[in-house]
């Protein structure tokens, strides 16, 4: 069963960054595909951003040019580095894992395993 814990959220100035991590435990598969959604109060959760095992990624419209996702193989581990950061951009951010490739990578209910999530605040 794998499971997720991430890490890096916390409190940042707008136009700031921040570097969240996603660790994967438990994995039997060589192949993954991890994405990162966030869920603002009131609001439904969103995409913003996947990643494969090989490195292809999608970034939701809204992030785009600003947040960076990555991984690390050997670390079992993908980040999402976050900059040029905006209020908007408040949210908890939920790290999701699924063992194979999905061209429907936007759509929560593709991802079977989720992290515990991490809040990250962005002030003005």
């Amino acid at each position: 069963q794998v499971q997720l814990v991430e890490s890096g959220g916390g409190l940042a100035q707008a136009g700031g960054s921040l570097r969240l991590s996603c660790t994967a435990s438990g994995r039997n598969s060589s192949n993954y595909m991890m994405a990162w959604f966030r869920q603002a109060p009131g609001k439904e959760r969103e995409f913003v951003a996947t990643i494969s095992r090989s490195g292809s990624t999608g970034y939701a419209d809204s992030v785009k040019g600003r947040f960076t996702i990555a991984n690390d193989n050997p670390k079992n581990t993908v980040y999402l580095q976050m900059s040029s950061l905006k209020p908007e951009d408040t949210a908890v951010y939920y790290c999701a894992h699924r063992i194979s490739w999905t061209w429907w990578y936007y759509d929560q209910n593709r991802y079977d395993v989720w992290g515990q999530g991490t809040q990250v605040t962005v002030s003005s």
